[in-house]
């Protein structure tokens, strides 16, 4: 299972990768569509607001997403930073078929989070072609019932 990694930087974000990452916020740009007369950008959703998903044991799989990988609270209040909202082709292999979704984690520490999760008995799975300078350090888990669960170091941003 390969990242599918491809495409070149534009000086602004990196195109036709496996997902699509921003390494700056992009201008305001005019939104010519009839339906907003006289209006000169846009409305965008400022970020995601909730992940819902349906779980055979929602308080069992709440619990173990606190212990492991410290997602906890309502609401969890995360660190600011890159998030990638890619669809995928209905036949891509970068996770289980049978899965209609992957979550990404951000991570401060690749290694140390591996450690820590092999310590409790969680197999992860890593592989050095799914990395990349560029884009930073991939690895996957799967929760107690079976969702795939990629952890992701970034890369540093690129020098000014």
């Amino acid at each position: 299972m390969g990242s599918g990694l491809t495409g070149e930087y534009d000086g602004g974000c990196w195109t036709e990768l496996r997902c699509i990452i921003p390494l700056a916020t992009p201008p305001s740009k005019p939104y010519p569509d009839s339906s907003t007369k006289g209006v000169s950008s846009m409305e965008k959703v400022t970020g995601i607001g909730g992940v819902f998903y349906r779980a055979k044991d929602p308080d069992a799989l709440r619990a173990w997403y606190a212990t492991h990988l410290g997602v906890e609270g309502m609401p969890w209040t995360q660190e600011s930073g890159y998030t990638v909202f890619q669809p995928f082709d209905h036949a891509t292999d970068y996770f289980p078929a049978d899965k209609q979704w992957m979550i990404n984690f951000r991570v401060n520490n690749l290694d140390a989070m591996t450690v820590q999760l092999e310590s409790a008995g969680i197999d992860v799975k890593t592989d050095p072609s799914w990395d990349t300078p560029e884009i930073g350090r991939f690895a996957r888990i799967h929760d107690p019932e079976g969702n795939p669960i990629e952890l992701w170091e970034p890369a540093a941003p690129p020098p000014a």
